[in-house]
């Protein structure tokens, strides 16, 4: 589960349950990529706040880098039980360090008596937010904690100017998703904050749209929100629509809160690749493992950039191709005067008969976009790939040139699980440097290597 967030100085990744920062290059560092800090478990961004988030480590964390405000969103989610407490927060951080054996000790026993004093049938879940208290990713950091009723799964941050939205699955075998947003305006003054939720059933996952570059959407616009059609658990494996709501938050009245929708856009017919997630058909040389390929989905980020009057919106899934692999399925679509969400443009990405899968997108500030990805299938082991456009090609083209950011050097055979995502960030420094963070396996390894890239569209500079 890699979560990748670029600042002005530095880099921050998130790897599942743990959470390591980098340097980039630039007015503070002469070189990018020397290891700062981590790895280390991702709650230590949560040490002296008490309660779940502090003594559980829990994975699923995501980063996000708040261009608007210049901080760092640490994300994390408890699937465990907890009993509820009061919380007197926001609460500051120290600085992040480095825990000694002895406080890794300490952290895991305490952690260990949470978990027997919670079982499965009491408590309640909840969800973990940390934002720095400005540009420096080491902290301090405002905390919070917001409980939730059901199991919040697969959380994907997206940062709007009037909260930090964050969807959320309650399990693989329930057809209901949470919609929550949290109070980023309190947040980032290190208030007392409010977390709202919208349950809703006979959906599929969820994406908010992630606000890339600097120009804001129009004062009170809602976020939008997008989710693919079909029903893996019904075993509907194919649609002719992309599903899209305005989500309206009212932090006064809280009641007035409104999730609208869903407003079928029509698309070119789609079927999951691999028939959705927990299921595997990406091959592998030397080995019948399969990998999965998260095909249900759209992934992360739903990307959101405004260029003047134009607000363009990007979204990226996995799909089966005519030739039996798997194809990076791309709309760019637009925001008309209406506020309505309309169709610009689309089209499925598979230049061969390998799989491409997994993708997340990026808009530089000239409108081009890129998408990184997964590459693989037989005789090709699993690596990260990059394509893209400019925003004077023809429409429906990823016309540039594939990149290569790491070929796989072996299969991976100890699980079908390849990911859950794969991420990319707009660099705030330029606003045109894409980074993208990807898996792949060495040769020999037991486990995975991640692998963090950037790029830039021609004609894109400072």
């Amino acid at each position: 589960d890699n979560s990748l967030a670029v600042g002005l100085n530095h880099i921050l990744q998130t790897v599942n349950s743990h959470m390591a920062i980098f340097t980039k290059k630039g007015n503070k560092y002469d070189s990018t990529g020397q290891v700062l800090y981590g790895p280390v478990q991702t709650r230590n961004v949560f040490r002296g706040f008490g309660g779940p988030c502090d003594s559980l480590n829990n994975g699923d964390a995501v980063v996000r880098y708040d261009q608007l405000a210049d901080r760092w969103l640490i994300v994390m989610p408890i699937f465990r039980r907890v009993p509820p407490r009061k919380v007197d927060q926001p609460g500051k951080a120290e600085i992040l360090y480095q825990p000694t054996t002895e406080e890794q000790a300490s952290a895991n026993e305490a952690s260990l008596k949470i978990r027997k004093s919670s079982s499965s049938e009491e408590g309640t879940f909840c969800m973990c937010y940390a934002v720095s208290t400005g540009p420096d990713p080491f902290g301090p950091y405002y905390r919070y904690e917001f409980y939730r009723p059901l199991f919040p799964d697969y959380p994907r941050p997206a940062v709007w100017p009037d909260g930090y939205y964050l969807p959320t699955s309650t399990g693989d075998d329930v057809i209901e998703k949470h919609a929550c947003v949290v109070d980023r305006v309190k947040m980032l003054k290190g208030e007392a904050a409010t977390e709202q939720c919208v349950i809703i059933t006979n959906v599929n996952f969820l994406n908010n749209a992630d606000l890339d570059g600097k120009e804001l959407p129009p004062e009170g616009a809602p976020n939008i929100v997008m989710a693919t059609g079909g029903s893996q658990l019904n075993k509907i494996f194919k649609d002719d629509g992309i599903y899209v709501w305005k989500y309206h938050v009212d932090w006064k009245k809280p009641e007035n809160t409104r999730l609208e929708g869903p407003v079928k856009i029509k698309v070119a017919p789609y079927e999951y690749l691999c028939n959705g997630q927990l299921t595997n058909c990406v091959s592998q040389p030397d080995t019948d493992q399969k990998l999965d390929a998260q095909g249900d989905k759209i992934m992360s980020r739903l990307v959101y950039r405004r260029m003047g009057n134009l607000e363009s919106v990007v979204a990226v899934h996995s799909v089966k191709t005519n030739a039996n692999s798997g194809g990076i399925r791309w709309y760019e679509f637009r925001i008309n005067k209406s506020r309505e969400v309309e169709l610009y443009q689309q089209s499925t990405y598979a230049p061969d008969n390998f799989y491409r899968w997994m993708p997340s997108p990026a808009i530089d500030k000239n409108g081009n976009i890129g998408i990184g990805y997964s590459f693989g299938g037989v005789p090709n082991f699993a690596g990260q790939r990059f394509a893209g456009r400019l925003a004077n090609d023809p429409l429906g083209e990823l016309s540039l040139k594939e990149a290569i950011l790491v070929e796989g050097e072996d299969s991976q055979t100890n699980t079908l699980r390849w990911e859950d995502y794969t991420q990319t960030a707009i660099d705030p420094d330029d606003d045109c440097t894409i980074w993208y963070v990807g898996d792949y396996i060495k040769k020999a390894a037991a486990s995975y290597s991640t692998s963090i890239g950037a790029f830039r569209l021609p004609g894109c500079s400072e």
